[in-house]
């Protein structure tokens, strides 16, 4: 994190846990007003790389989940990037302003997703960039949210995954109450100053927990590689395409597919317990070995934990389901239902 930028947080009140904002002074009325205010968020667990030459477009098509061809300019899309076994080793928000792409992932991901993109580079015409120092993360949410935008002087994309553009900054709608701004490191203290006048600052936590409402996974260190993108709902984002031609995974993801092999699909869980990304979920049923995972978490505003989870259809439904080890916390799931999106 900038040192700047975080002398600017803590001066709001920002409590900063690994480079990480926590909350600034009171998380549960944050994430009470998450849940019915509008509120701004600095999103320090997100990186950005940036994608930018001639073969940029081209490359991310062969590479990515979705397609990036035809993503237009002005536009953003889910995706992911599989291993040759078809498990997601990164997901992305991609944006596509200008020349340029910009992938939004998790930030314990992104040296090792910088890292490993690039050797697939080879001859391509193009750059891969670690933006995150030079474009910080903001998320604003909210029934005043588009109000609030408004009063910063920022456009407001019409549509969801639609992008604004300003000299200094990149608005994102996420969907109909949620946005993310790409702000300029030098733009950023006036325009989180003014966001403050309409909106409440919350922690990292109260971000995640509407990822979680939203039933948006995030792919991080301790779930990569766990999950084809079918388990998570990617398809149902419109992060998968199944008309492109290949990319790594391709064959195995389209297998699963058209073959209707998928068991496990993704839930939203509530537990007493705190929940962790990449911990195991069991059954009362059987619980000689785990059954599903946690792949994001969140403290909830009504009181204990809430989190998104990929579980074995069939466990689901007969409930029972422990948290960590057989005879762990009582988990109460029901299935995240998004609107069906064409690729």
């Amino acid at each position: 994190m900038n040192a700047n930028w975080q002398e600017l947080l803590r001066a709001s009140g920002a409590r900063i846990d690994h480079n990480q904002v926590t909350d600034f002074g009171d998380a549960t009325a944050e994430l009470s007003a998450a849940r019915e205010a509008t509120v701004v968020a600095p999103l320090d667990h997100l990186g950005l790389l940036a994608v930018s030459g001639p073969d940029a477009a081209s490359f991310l098509h062969g590479q990515l989940t979705s397609d990036v061809r035809h993503l237009a300019e002005g536009s953003a899309q889910h995706s992911a990037w599989c291993s040759a076994k078809g498990r997601m080793l990164a997901s992305f928000l991609v944006l596509h302003s200008g020349p340029d792409y910009f992938l939004q992932l998790s930030v314990d991901l992104l040296p090792f997703i910088h890292r490993r993109l690039s050797m697939f580079v080879l001859r391509s015409k193009l750059s891969i960039d670690d933006r995150s120092g030079e474009l910080l993360l903001l998320g604003v949410a909210g029934p005043q949210a588009e109000r609030a935008l408004c009063a910063a002087s920022l456009p407001v994309p019409a549509t969801p995954l639609g992008i604004a553009a300003t000299k200094t900054a990149l608005i994102v709608r996420l969907d109909s109450r949620r946005f993310e701004l790409l702000v300029k490191l030098e733009a950023t203290p006036e325009l989180w100053r003014q966001l403050q006048t309409q909106a409440r600052p919350v922690g990292a936590a109260a971000w995640q927990w509407l990822d979680i409402e939203a039933g948006v996974p995030l792919i991080s260190e301790p779930t990569r590689e766990e999950f084809v993108p079918q388990m998570a709902g990617f398809e149902q984002l419109g992060a998968v395409s199944f008309r492109k031609g290949c990319y790594p995974g391709q064959e195995i993801v389209a297998r699963t597919q058209y073959l209707g092999k998928v068991k496990r699909h993704l839930y939203r869980a509530h537990c007493g317990s705190p929940m962790t990304a990449g911990q195991a979920i069991y059954s009362a049923s059987s619980p000689q070995q785990p059954c599903g995972m946690i792949a994001n978490a969140a403290a909830a505003p009504a009181g204990g934990h809430d989190a998104l989870a990929i579980i074995q259809e069939s466990f689901a439904a007969v409930g029972g389901l422990q948290l960590g080890n057989p005879g762990g916390a009582a988990i109460d799931v029901e299935p995240v239902v998004a609107p069906a999106a064409t690729a």
